[in-house]
């Protein structure tokens, strides 16, 4: 069973400080043009510069000594924008140990992670924190969303967080709940929301804060089949429209159609399954 819940997603904001003032985030354009030129300078290909997750020589062991468990092993991946990929393995392959790091709420035992061209070697918790709730959009197995907030308030709830200004919010708020079909159920708390309707919102969570990379655990593990692979396909169509990075671990292989790429995780590595 997945170690991650909402308490994973807490943990992604609550080193925020109250007077902290994220970055201001560069329009789509003009990360695309300063990522291009730099690429020019060192003569990397652009294939590269569209690299949203970068995972390269990315280790990690549990316990010491004798003790010692090798989890992860010289496991390298890289998600491109616009880009949905499915990691599959058997239970107690390193899959959470993987969406852990690559979450950048698990720092690696060797290796390095960059996320939105940013590698996170040396960053801060509060550094971290701010990463995680500005370019991260993480959807959980069973949606997790708060039980006291009206599905357009999910939404603001992490806009505020991510103290973006209300009148963008609001229409950003807007926008998803369009697109993902949830217009009409805007003003329902979660228990009054079908199985698929909770995932759909939080898809529309993860996506608020105009992350560089969506996380998906089991994101269908609790749903039939028709609706895990309509959540997958929404899921899908927002990261190529919005040009992100995907990542959904799973065991539902009836989803795995709608991923550009299916890699399995076996002895520590990922390769193309």
């Amino acid at each position: 069973m997945s170690t991650w819940n909402l308490n994973t997603w807490k943990i992604s904001t609550k080193m925020m400080p109250e007077t902290a003032k994220p970055e201001t985030a560069k329009p789509e354009t003009e990360r695309s043009v300063s990522v291009t030129d730099t690429h020019k300078r060192t003569g990397s290909s652009p294939q590269s510069a569209q690299a949203k997750l970068v995972l390269n020589g990315v280790s990690h062991q549990y316990g010491d000594g004798e003790s010692m468990l090798t989890v992860l092993d010289g496991l390298s991946c890289t998600v491109s924008a616009g880009e949905l990929v499915a990691v599959v393995g058997p239970s107690g392959s390193g899959k959470s140990t993987f969406l852990s790091i690559a979450g950048a709420l698990l720092t690696p035992s060797s290796g390095e992670v960059q996320i939105g061209g940013r590698s996170l070697a040396g960053l801060h918790a509060r550094e971290l924190a701010d990463l995680r709730l500005h370019e991260i959009g993480f959807i959980f197995q069973g949606a997790n969303l708060l039980p006291y907030l009206k599905v357009e308030e999910q939404l603001r709830f992490v806009a505020k967080l991510g103290r973006a200004d209300k009148q963008q919010a609001a229409r950003r708020a807007d926008e998803l709940l369009e697109r993902l079909g949830l217009t009409a159920r805007r003003r329902h708390y979660p228990d009054k929301l079908s199985g698929g309707e909770r995932q759909r919102v939080a898809v529309a969570r993860a996506l608020m804060n105009d992350p560089s990379v969506i996380l998906a655990d089991e994101p269908t593990a609790s749903l039939d089949a028709d609706r895990g692979r309509d959540v997958t396909r929404l899921l899908a169509e927002r990261v190529k429209a919005e040009g992100k990075a995907g990542v959904i671990v799973t065991h539902d292989e009836r989803i795995l159609p709608y991923c550009d790429r299916v890699l399995r995780l076996e002895n520590g590595q990922l390769r193309e399954g």
